[in-house]
């Protein structure tokens, strides 16, 4: 029977180190790409700040231009010659928005949310801005439960705002029922 000896006559014993080279190689190719990556974001990021802050100077201007277009018509309507005419128009849009405010369908959306046992005694519609009117209305029950069902539906529902009750009356000779003042913003869609 033969035996082998290990004999290793080099200066430097053997080592596999072919792995870990190729996988440093790979590593650092891939970094590269990365670095390429990031590089051309940053450019492309770049150039869309130098558009960004042309489109933001353009509309800067604009506003700077139709501000001051603004102000010499404003000027020009305060002239006293110009005061009548501005009173006038202000009196004419606020009619032309109150004319716009439809009596049925304000009439209709209450229907949905007033309960049967509770009777509306006056209505006085006032214009807001933004198509908000305020309803300041006068309703009257034989007990406060159905009042308090109505106030509960009218802040559920999507046309009317948050309700705020004003007086409280309680029933009298004249008036069997007890009677709320009660006010809610109502968005008529117009």
């Amino acid at each position: 029977m033969s035996r082998k000896i290990p004999i290793n006559l080099a200066a430097e014993p053997f080592q596999r180190t072919r792995q870990p080279i190729v996988i440093s190689a790979l590593l650092g190719v891939m970094l590269a790409g990365l670095l390429g990556l990031l590089i051309f974001l940053s450019v492309v990021e770049r150039g869309q700040a130098v558009e960004a802050r042309r489109t933001i100077d353009r509309l800067e201007k604009q506003v700077r231009s139709l501000s001051s277009e603004q102000e010499r018509l404003e000027a020009l309507l305060r002239q006293p010659e110009n005061a009548e005419v501005l009173d006038r128009s202000v009196f004419l849009n606020s009619l032309l928005f109150a004319k716009g405010i439809s009596w049925t369908r304000m009439f209709d959306d209450l229907e949905k949310v007033l309960p049967h046992n509770v009777r509306l005694i006056s209505i006085r519609p006032q214009a807001g801005a933004q198509n908000a009117v305020l309803l300041d209305m006068v309703v009257a029950a034989e007990s406060a439960e159905p009042v308090v069902q109505f106030l509960a539906r009218l802040e559920g529902s999507p046309l009317f705002g948050g309700t705020l009750i004003h007086n409280r009356w309680p029933p009298s000779q004249s008036e069997p029922l007890l009677r709320y003042r009660v006010s809610v913003n109502y968005v008529q869609k117009l």
